[in-house]
């Protein structure tokens, strides 16, 4: 596995890899209608390029096929962090999110997690800050406000 830089090129196979690991691996946590709301077909594809440019994002690479990919601004705040469906628990996750925390110097590291992500980063020793329920297209999900002090 490798990790290098996100570029423009790489939007087409990033969001096909969020949609199918949100309706894979997200399901056991979540409604059929919350992951159409989460990730459904009106993904804004010029905001997605946009942040990816300007934050820290990298993606994971195996063999050419994009495995993982994750962002993180300047402030510490973690945006997004996904494993392809099929690359669960191999640690690719663990690899994306180290290279991500140490590619910013800030003292303290955000994220907002889904029921499904809590546990991962609850064991790299982020911390619940508040339980919240995020609309999305009318429809309401659970997840967290997580932190972690470095």
């Amino acid at each position: 596995m490798i990790l290098r830089p996100y570029v423009s090129a790489d939007l087409d196979e990033l969001l096909i890899l969020f949609y199918e690991t949100v309706h894979t691996v997200n399901a056991r946590d979540y409604t059929s209608a919350q992951l159409d709301a989460w990730a459904g077909p009106h993904t804004d594809r010029e905001r997605w390029d946009r942040t990816l440019r300007e934050h820290t994002s990298l993606v994971a690479e195996e063999n050419g096929q994009i495995i993982g990919f994750g962002d993180i601004d300047t402030t510490g705040y973690l945006d997004r962090l996904y494993v392809h469906k099929d690359w669960q628990r191999r640690g690719v996750g663990r690899a994306l999110c180290d290279a991500l925390e140490g590619a910013v110097a800030s003292p303290v590291l955000t994220t907002h997690a889904s029921v499904t992500a809590r546990p991962f980063f609850e064991a790299r020793g982020y911390r619940v800050e508040r339980a919240q329920q995020v609309e999305r297209l009318g429809v309401t999900m659970p997840n967290f406000a997580m932190k972690k002090q470095r």
